[in-house]
C-alpha cells in the first residue's frame, strides 16, 4: 500500500528518507522536519539515488503527484509511500496542534493565576496588597517597570501585578521589563518560555554587563548589581515609567539587616521604596516586601514551575541544576537564621521589627542625611 498518513510516518521509527517534491522556493519557506528537497519533475533523473534498504516517503502539495510517483515506483521494488493530503495535511495538523497547545497553555496560565488568589491568598496575595497599601508603593498615574530577572521571585511579582491590575482600581500602567546582561542561551530561553507560559508580555533589551565585569577582581558582584540597576532605571525611564519594581522578599530584608550588622558594622535595612539618586523622578519599589520565600517556593512547586536559579554568568550552570548561594555571606546568614529559628520561632519577625523599633535615646551614634549625631551632643 503506497499511501500513508502523517500518523503512519511519525509511527515509523526506522531510518527513512523524506522527500519534499515541491519547488525549492516553497521548500525554503517551510517543510516537514528532516525532509530533503527534490522537485517532482526531476524525480526520475535522481532515481538511482533512491535507497532500497530503507523506506522513502514522498510529500507534495496535495498528495496527488506524490501518489502517482509512489504507485509507479513501488512496482520497481522500492518501499515508497505517498503522504496523504500532502503538505496541506501537514499544515492543518500543525495548526491544530498549535491551537491545542495554546488552549492548554491558556488553561494552565489560568490555573496558576487562580492559585494566587485562592490557594495562596493569605500567604502571598494579601501580603502583596498589604505592602502596597502600608508603604504607599503605587499612586494614581504611575507607570511601573516590573523588572524580571527570570527567577521565581520576579516571575511571581509579574503575575501579582497582573492580578492587581485585573482586580484593582486600574489606576496605573505596567511594563514587564527583562534585561539580558549576557545570559547563556538556555537561561535566556527559559525566561522567554516561562513568560509565554504565564502570559506575561515581556519587553526585552540587551546589555553587555557580564562581559564588562568579567575581568574585575575587586567586588565584581557589587559593580554588576549597580550597573544592572542603572540600566533598568535608564530603560524604564525611556519607556515613560516613573518606577521600577524589584522582587526582593521578606527573607531578603531580614538577611540584609543581619549582614549589615555582622559584616558591615551598621544597622540599616532594605527599604520598601527609594528615590533614585541618579535618575530624577524615578523610584524603586519592593512590593514583595512582606512575602516569605518559603511561600514563593511553595507556589512555584505547587504549579510545577521551573525558573532559572542563578542569573550570574560566573555561576550560571546553577540554572538547570537548582543552584545555591553556597559560600556567600548571604548563605551564611541564611543558615544562621535557620538555626536560630529552631530555638525561637519569633526570630525572623523580631529581626524584621528591630528596624521599626529603633530607640534613638539608646543609640550611641546615628547618621541622618549624611550628618552624624552622637548621644553626648545632648547628654
Amino acid at each position: 500500500m503506497y499511501q500513508k498518513t502523517l500518523e503512519d510516518l511519525e509511527a515509523d521509527h526506522r531510518e527513512k528518507l523524506i522527500l519534499d517534491l515541491r519547488s525549492a522556493e516553497e521548500f525554503a519557506k517551510e517543510t516537514y522536519p528532516s525532509a530533503k528537497n527534490l522537485y517532482w519533475e526531476e524525480f526520475e533523473e535522481h532515481l538511482q539515488e533512491l535507497p532500497k534498504d530503507r523506506p522513502v516517503y514522498l510529500l507534495c502539495y496535495t498528495g496527488q503527484k506524490s501518489g502517482e510517483l509512489a504507485e509507479e515506483y513501488e512496482e520497481l521494488g522500492y518501499e515508497i509511500y505517498s503522504i496523504e493530503g500532502g503538505f496541506r495535511a501537514y499544515t492543518r495538523e500543525k495548526l491544530k496542534k498549535l491551537m491545542e497547545d495554546e488552549k492548554e497553555r491558556g488553561n494552565r496560565a489560568a490555573d496558576i493565576e487562580r492559585s494566587i488568589i485562592k490557594k495562596f491568598r493569605k500567604e502571598i496575595w494579601r501580603k502583596f496588597t498589604k505592602a502596597i497599601n502600608e508603604y504607599e508603593l503605587i499612586k494614581d498615574g504611575d507607570k511601573i517597570a516590573v523588572c524580571i530577572s527570570g527567577g521565581k521571585d520576579s516571575m511571581l511579582m509579574a503575575k501579582l501585578f497582573q492580578e492587581l491590575l485585573r482586580h484593582g482600581k486600574k489606576n496605573f500602567d505596567l511594563v514587564f521589563l527583562v534585561m539580558n546582561p549576557g545570559y547563556n542561551e538556555i537561561n535566556y530561553q527559559t525566561i522567554v518560555k516561562n513568560a509565554e507560559l504565564l502570559n506575561v508580555p515581556i519587553t526585552v533589551f540587551s546589555t553587555e554587563i557580564f562581559d564588562a565585569v568579567a575581568d574585575i577582581e575587586d567586588s565584581p558582584c557589587y559593580l554588576c548589581a549597580r550597573m544592572r540597576r542603572g540600566y533598568l532605571y535608564s530603560r524604564a525611564k525611556e519607556l515613560g515609567c516613573n518606577k521600577i519594581a524589584l522582587g526582593h522578599h521578606f527573607d531578603d530584608v531580614i538577611e540584609t539587616i543581619l549582614m549589615g550588622m555582622l559584616y558591615g558594622a551598621q544597622i540599616q535595612t532594605m527599604m520598601p521604596k527609594l528615590h533614585s539618586t541618579n535618575f530624577e523622578g524615578m523610584e524603586l519599589i519592593r512590593p514583595m516586601y512582606l512575602i516569605r520565600e518559603e511561600d514563593i517556593i511553595h507556589w512555584a512547586e505547587y504549579n510545577k514551575l521551573h525558573f532559572i536559579q542563578c542569573a550570574c554568568r560566573f555561576t550560571e550552570h546553577c540554572a538547570s541544576c537548582g543552584g545555591t548561594e553556597k559560600g556567600s555571606k548571604r548563605a551564611e546568614v541564611k543558615e544562621l537564621i535557620r538555626e536560630l529559628v529552631k530555638g525561637n520561632p519569633s526570630v525572623e519577625k523580631n529581626i524584621f521589627r528591630s528596624v521599626e523599633n529603633v530607640n534613638l535615646n539608646m543609640v550611641i551614634e546615628y547618621k541622618k542625611d549624611g550628618v552624624r549625631h552622637h548621644f553626648l551632643d545632648a547628654y
